[in-house]
């Protein structure tokens, strides 16, 4: 039997200097009614370091001007940022080719992209499999697709643990399956799927792939060629960087044979009234003004984060999941969601005769900001029988004392709803 896990022990053996990592985050120093922050909704959107802060604002301050064309120093100036923020995030996923780097507004659009483009040569009967852990975002697009070519969604169900079972997902597989879109890393629940395994099973039936990494980039090392999948989406927020920002990996072969998201400016090389002929990757997928400010902030987050070493963050939040676990396991009435082998970061749980937004109310009047409700994932609660779960979800910038407080608040719900 394993011994119960100690606070002092647990902040003695963590790899990194959270005191000094808490300095660059200014929103944290902050107190919410007359208690110091907690902020374990991570999960939802990470804070931002002073670094990123300041760049977007530098951007504003010092070389606000449109990217691309234009031919004056501010224009230059600001289009050799937004490509050097391309180029950061090519090396932060380890793409092959920067053309293969498309910003978005977020993973949610990415999706889809992917759904609207990749998805016009889906014809009746082809079938589409995600799995019963997947945020909405990976749900309603495939179901739209459906909708619109008769293609049929195929659900690769989850066992008691919250893990995906594999033998169920390869039954699923088929040569009807044009393509597989799965979590890397569950939002409500914290499972890691085991990518290498479920994209060569999806490739030799013959399936494309695409990842939904909304939650697993800031807490997981991403190598898009080693995993070849065929798309990867993520967003800026989740990983200590700007909101409206995200981006789309996909392979070069892949998008170049698949058709226009959206029509404007800069995804044109030559308009007539007659016909219209398209720029070549990526810009064939930004059309309009991007997210200027965003994408050169989104690579000083990235840069950030490589600073600090994914390796070292990881270690140092799975210790946080560890001692989380182990001290909630102990609180009577409560009941983790989500308990597989395997996970990262995130702590559901409800707690018995209260409902999980009652819990976040208190949690909140002790300063402890969590998120509460289904997460985006309807499904995943319906799985489980809860009509919501309490989150904590931990980031780099987290403590084992944060953690005392989280169950500290429980506690005080408890009391206060008897």
């Amino acid at each position: 039997m394993n011994a119960p896990v100690n606070g002092s022990s647990v902040r003695a053996g963590l790899p990194l200097n959270v005191d000094r990592l808490r300095q660059d985050f200014p929103l944290l120093s902050q107190a919410v009614h007359g208690k110091p922050l907690v902020y374990l909704d991570n999960a939802a959107t990470t804070q931002k370091p002073s670094s990123v802060i300041e760049c977007e604002a530098r951007y504003y301050a010092e070389m606000n001007a449109n990217v691309h064309r234009g031919v004056h120093s501010l224009s230059q100036r600001a289009t050799d940022a937004f490509e050097a923020a391309r180029d950061t995030v090519q090396r932060f996923v380890n793409a092959a080719r920067r053309e293969e780097i498309v910003f978005v507004r977020g993973t949610t659009e990415a999706i889809n992209l992917v759904a609207a483009s990749y998805g016009q040569r889906f014809r009746p009967g082809d079938e589409i499999l995600i799995t019963e852990m997947e945020h909405h975002s990976n749900i309603v697009p495939w179901q739209l697709l459906c909708e619109r070519s008769g293609a049929v969604l195929r659900v690769a169900p989850i066992d008691d643990t919250g893990t995906l079972r594999v033998d169920a997902f390869e039954r699923l597989l088929g040569p009807a399956t044009r393509l597989v879109a799965v979590t890397q890393l569950s939002n409500a629940l914290g499972t890691i799927n085991s990518l290498p395994e479920l994209i060569a099973l999806a490739h030799a039936a013959g399936a494309v792939v695409l990842v939904d990494g909304a939650q697993a980039v800031a807490h997981l090392p991403v190598d898009v060629q080693a995993l070849d999948c065929d798309f990867y989406a993520f967003s800026g927020h989740k990983l200590y960087g700007p909101t409206g920002i995200g981006v789309l990996y996909g392979k070069a072969a892949l998008l170049d044979a698949m058709p226009p998201y959206q029509g404007g400016g800069d995804m044109i090389r030559e308009v007539t009234f007659a016909k219209t002929s398209y720029n070549d990757l990526p810009y064939k997928f930004e059309a309009g003004t991007p997210h200027i400010a965003g994408a050169i902030a989104l690579a000083a987050a990235i840069d950030y984060v490589a600073g600090v070493g994914l390796p070292a963050i990881a270690a140092h939040e799975q210790a946080l999941l560890a001692y989380a676990t182990e001290q909630a396991a102990g609180v009577a009435g409560l009941r983790l969601i989500g308990t597989a082998r395997d996970k990262a970061s995130i702590l559901s749980f409800t707690v018995d005769g209260v409902h999980p937004h009652d819990v976040g109310t208190i949690l909140d009047s002790e300063g402890v900001a969590v998120r509460t409700g289904h997460h985006c994932a309807m499904p995943v609660m319906a799985r489980f029988g809860v009509p919501a779960t309490v989150r904590a979800s931990f980031a780099l910038y987290n403590t084992v004392d944060e953690v005392d407080a989280l169950l500290r608040a429980v506690h005080r719900a408890q009391e206060v709803f008897g």
